[in-house]
């Protein structure tokens, strides 16, 4: 458990098990802690890195917006900082974006990718999810004090009193428009997709995200030979609330890291 200096950010990093990297990237007002339900299945057969992003956690916030693509940036920096030429990243909600930025912009770092609860556009979230998260500003996060989630915050952030600050900038991100669906069928590492099947991201979306990496256009055969490299896992029973604390979870990721996969095409 250590920081490193990435382009101006003191990044915050954990590492746990060992084998192959598997860099963990959790959501919005979150931090490595997220992971902690699953960490020790995913341990038992991978190296974790897991981070705290820009003004979250343990990792202090700089001078500049909140950004998919900076926060990507820092991810590959942290990578060679490690010196490590190519690990597998799983990112979950707006580490997802993260996680699919750092794979469009540094492919050369990404082995494979898992996406949980992440939509490759902002309109995939529902109607009223995007509501809520365009709403978030210093306001809401006076009224989030004393909940689980600011309790974490205050515990472990060097700044607690930055978390006002930490959802406006938060908030100034969920508002922004974005659609990289043609970066995403440009994507040339396997994609593991997974989806909770009462997520705040339709079902549709997910199809659709699977379709731009060659899946569900055909059956796979008897041989399997028709099978995309990438893969999509809707777990039943789930939210996106607590899709990350269930062992459906390492039960999806776990085979898709370790099976053969040839590259997509």
């Amino acid at each position: 458990m250590s920081y490193a200096e990435v382009g101006g950010l003191r990044i915050w990093y954990e590492e746990h098990g060992a084998g192959k990297p598997l860099v963990l990237l959790h959501g919005e007002y979150g931090s490595t802690e997220t992971f902690a339900p699953v960490r020790p299945a995913l341990a038992t057969r991978r190296r974790l890195i897991a981070v705290d992003l820009q003004g979250h956690g343990r990792t202090a916030d700089v001078d500049r917006p909140l950004r998919y693509e900076s926060m990507a940036d820092d991810v590959a920096g942290l990578l060679r900082h490690l010196g490590l030429p190519r690990a597998d990243v799983l990112g979950y909600s707006l580490g997802g974006g993260v996680a699919l930025r750092t794979a469009i912009q540094h492919p050369d770092l990404v082995r494979r990718l898992v996406l949980v609860s992440t939509p490759f556009r902002r309109r995939g979230w529902y109607p009223e999810t995007l509501a809520a998260m365009s709403a978030h500003d210093e306001r809401v996060a006076q009224r989030m004090r004393g909940t689980p989630l600011h309790e974490r915050y205050a515990r472990v952030a060097p700044r607690p009193q930055d978390w006002q600050a930490l959802w406006a900038r938060g908030g100034e991100l969920l508002r922004r428009e974005y659609d990289w669906s043609a970066e995403v069928a440009a994507l040339p590492m396997p994609v593991l997709l997974v989806f909770a099947d009462a997520d705040e991201i339709p079902v549709s979306h997910a199809a659709e995200f699977f379709g731009l990496l060659g899946g569900g256009r055909r059956d796979a055969g008897g041989d399997g030979t028709g099978r995309p490299a990438s893969r999509l896992a809707v777990l039943p029973g789930l939210t996106h609330y607590d899709v990350l604390t269930s062992p459906a979870l390492p039960a999806a990721v776990l085979p898709f890291l370790t099976h053969p996969a040839r590259a997509p095409g």
